[in-house]
């Protein structure tokens, strides 16, 4: 399990260089959104164009996909639930909490993971499409409607119109409409695309760890958000989508390990960019993507020994 643990080592490992050149004074705390602004704005959006006009389409419609939307659903309404309706949280605040108990970093260390571990790289493939096709549209719809404290209701139209204002979701469509053509753009083209696109995730990474840095007493936190968010990403979702595979679908052997293992994946370091570009609960953002990381990576060694 050695490339389980060496993909968490490299992305803790950037986020640490991070840290390190806040806390030596190379880069300034006020710098953090500058870095989230780059990632979120230009080299995020070239990595999902890159990523998804590069993917086969006909992987889409797959059980690892099924698995995978039922278990996030199942941890989405629990937070949900204990958020909006026993906590009393806001909009914006229920919506980064959904996205950090269930976004899973499906990108730079799901990749890697099942290509070295379950030898199929391209298995991530409908995981990473869902979240920036349908949960991503629809979290940036409500963070947008709930932008600046406004309490404005969420419409259809609103969550129809907003996503394509919104840079991430552009880039995915336009992404998805070259791999749907087998519309292959020229080197010349590509290239500069593929260095920015390369940036998304240390410039992501190097933002976390730089926030980390500041030196605030809330830069992580266990309050019961948190926790809650925490033992749904590691805990529950992997159970619930090993249920779903075992028992309603029937999977057995690497067909079951895999979305088991995907759905233990930590919660991705876009939900923390995501979460100061909304400007709301960074706090709760933070935590559960440096716990989650933590977490993980014993979780997922220990279900690749069991159904491996």
């Amino acid at each position: 399990m050695s490339a389980v643990v060496g993909a968490f080592v490299a992305l803790v490992s950037v986020a640490v260089l991070g840290y390190v050149v806040g806390l030596i004074g190379v880069l300034r705390a006020q710098d953090e959104l500058v870095l989230s602004r780059l990632a979120f704005f230009v080299a995020t959006p070239a990595l999902l164009f890159t990523t998804v006009a590069r993917a086969d389409l006909h992987s889409i419609f797959s059980v690892v996909l099924v698995t995978n939307v039922a278990s996030l659903f199942v941890v989405q309404v629990i937070f949900l639930l204990a958020a909006a309706l026993i906590w009393r949280r806001t909009r914006s605040e229920a919506t980064i909490g959904v996205l950090a108990s269930s976004y899973v970093n499906a990108g730079n260390l799901g990749v890697p993971v099942a290509a070295y571990v379950l030898g199929v790289g391209a298995v991530v493939a409908p995981i990473l499409l869902f979240q920036l096709l349908v949960m991503a549209p629809i979290a940036f719809a409500v963070l947008d409607g709930d932008r600046q404290g406004t309490g404005r209701r969420v419409s259809l139209r609103t969550v129809v119109a907003r996503p394509f204002r919104n840079p991430l979701t552009v880039a995915s469509l336009l992404g998805l409409l070259c791999a749907a053509l087998g519309v292959h753009l020229p080197t010349l083209v590509m290239r500069p695309i593929d260095l920015i696109a390369a940036a998304a995730v240390p410039v992501a990474l190097v933002a976390y760890g730089l926030s980390l840095s500041a030196g605030t007493k809330d830069s992580i936190t266990l309050q019961r958000d948190v926790v809650l968010a925490v033992l749904l990403k590691t805990m529950v979702q992997p159970l619930a989508a090993y249920a779903v595979g075992r028992w309603v679908l029937d999977l057995h052997g690497a067909a079951l390990l895999a979305p088991t293992l995907l759905a233990a994946l930590p919660t991705a370091q876009n939900v923390y960019v995501y979460a100061v570009h909304y400007r709301s609960s960074r706090t709760l953002a933070r935590s559960v993507v440096l716990l989650s990381t933590l977490l993980s990576i014993p979780i997922m060694i220990a279900i690749a020994g069991l159904l491996g």
